[in-house]
């Protein structure tokens, strides 16, 4: 990256949304159980995006059963991916949740060798750096990790499955019809959870309405929408280079907002996720070769 673009900017700024994110899904849940939350957050997100869906007009690409079984296969695993990141918000950081949920980024290729795909040594030397950073950050002196790490960690393979299936299906049907199926179908699973095992009241959401518009409207219409404009002009190692950093947000708003500490050993486990993250997605000139030729 020789220099910095305002398509760039736009990639930060959807990075800080989404970092900061997981400051507004802690605090929402002083109000609400995780699924409520969830539910709600799901249906604002797709509400959000049909303006958007709209505007596209003749741009959208044809609608079918590509765009509806894969809406359903896309909600289902965001279904799992969220409920394990808010349940486990209740049980660690929002600092913690965001580094461990960013280890998609290391997961997604590993992930690819069971699909056919090679990996290259700079991945997996990203992989061993947040493996460290993993032990470091959530594994106590009896070797056994933190509950709220251990559900975070299991939505990060949530997370894994889903960036797989997006990235298969985001090249056959509508990117906006795809987020507002995908929104639909897990805010449907998550109301089902919410009656099943919890009893939130219409106060409850009006209490809760603030982390509710964040996390909702700004972190999934808002964040997709900058996020879908900036990648027309920056390539896909760079646009995961870049979001990598929502980790980094996801501490700082924690620190700043929730009054979250980290001693020197979740800022060791820290800086080796992070590292372990850019080091696995830092561009090299053989990925861009690869780009070029693919476009």
């Amino acid at each position: 990256m020789a220099f910095v673009t305002p398509s760039h900017l736009l990639l930060m700024s959807v990075a800080a949304i989404w970092g900061f994110a997981f400051v507004a899904q802690s605090a929402g849940m002083d109000y609400l159980g995780p699924h409520s939350f969830n539910a709600a957050r799901f249906l604002l997100g797709a509400l959000s995006l049909v303006p958007l869906w709209f505007l596209m007009g003749k741009k959208r690409l044809p609608q079918g059963k590509t765009l509806l079984w894969g809406g359903l296969a896309a909600g289902t695993i965001m279904f799992g991916g969220f409920s394990f990141q808010q349940i486990g918000l209740l049980y660690t950081t929002a600092g913690n949740a965001g580094f461990i949920t960013g280890m998609y980024i290391v997961l997604v290729p590993i992930a690819g060798i069971f699909l056919g795909q090679t990996t290259n040594r700079q991945v997996w030397a990203g992989v061993i750096l947040a493996v460290l950073g993993l032990y470091s950050l959530s594994i106590g002196p009896d070797l056994t990790i933190g509950y709220g790490d251990m559900l975070e960690l299991i939505g990060a393979l949530f997370w894994t499955a889903h960036v797989i299936i997006i990235g298969w299906l985001s090249r056959k049907v509508d990117a906006i019809g795809l987020s507002i199926t995908q929104f639909l179908v897990a805010a449907v699973w998550a109301t089902i959870a919410a009656m099943l095992y919890e009893t939130p009241s219409l106060g409850d959401f009006g209490a809760a309405w603030m982390p509710l518009l964040y996390a909702g409207i700004a972190s999934s219409g808002i964040a997709c929408t900058l996020q879908i404009i900036a990648q027309r002009r920056v390539e896909p190692s760079v646009t995961a280079l870049i979001l990598s950093t929502e980790a980094i947000f996801a501490v700082l708003g924690g620190w700043m907002l929730l009054g979250e500490h980290f001693g020197s050993k979740e800022l060791l486990g820290c800086s080796l996720m992070l590292a372990g993250m850019l080091v696995s997605q830092w561009p090299s000139r053989k990925r861009e070769e690869e780009a070029v030729a693919q476009s």
